[in-house]
């Protein structure tokens, strides 16, 4: 049996990342990109590293859902803490992370509905109505995907 693909990076991705970061942090350009993106300031639990990274996000009440299938992601928690910028605001937030395929296809269903990037960027075909591939999602948390909610202080 072939394990699934993991996740790749766009080409250019990096470049793409930075201009992103540079938009989510000017005051009043933020506004172009805030409503759908989040800067994650992380620093890696092992290695020290520090990482500044664009996120797509959905509102789900008072908390931010996130999904990513990069291993970046092990480093954020349940009961731990992340800083973020949201909407030109840096602040800090509660981390609970879901690693179980219920929740992350589930979550991952919730951000394609949402925004139709994050499905495209995250390869999940949505039909006609805006609904994901089941198989697409099962596929995404089989490659790695796992899912966060951020309630931001």
């Amino acid at each position: 049996m072939t394990s699934p693909p993991g996740p790749q990076k766009m080409p250019m991705q990096n470049v793409a990342n930075r201009i992103v970061r540079g938009l989510l942090a000017t005051p009043g350009l933020h506004r172009v990109v805030s409503g759908r993106l989040i800067t994650l300031y992380l620093v890696g639990r092992k290695s020290g590293r520090r990482y500044t990274l664009p996120v797509a996000y959905s509102r789900v009440d008072s908390s931010l859902l996130i999904g990513t299938p990069f291993a970046w992601s092990r480093n954020l928690h349940s009961g731990g803490r992340v800083e973020l910028r949201l909407q030109g605001s840096r602040r800090t937030a509660d981390v609970e992370a879901f690693t179980d395929e219920a929740d992350v296809v589930a979550h991952y269903a919730m951000l394609c509905r949402d925004n139709p990037q994050f499905a495209k960027f995250n390869e999940i075909e949505l039909d006609a109505h805006g609904n994901p591939s089941e198989t697409d999602l099962r596929t995404a948390w089989r490659a790695g995907a796992r899912s966060f909610r951020l309630t931001p202080h």
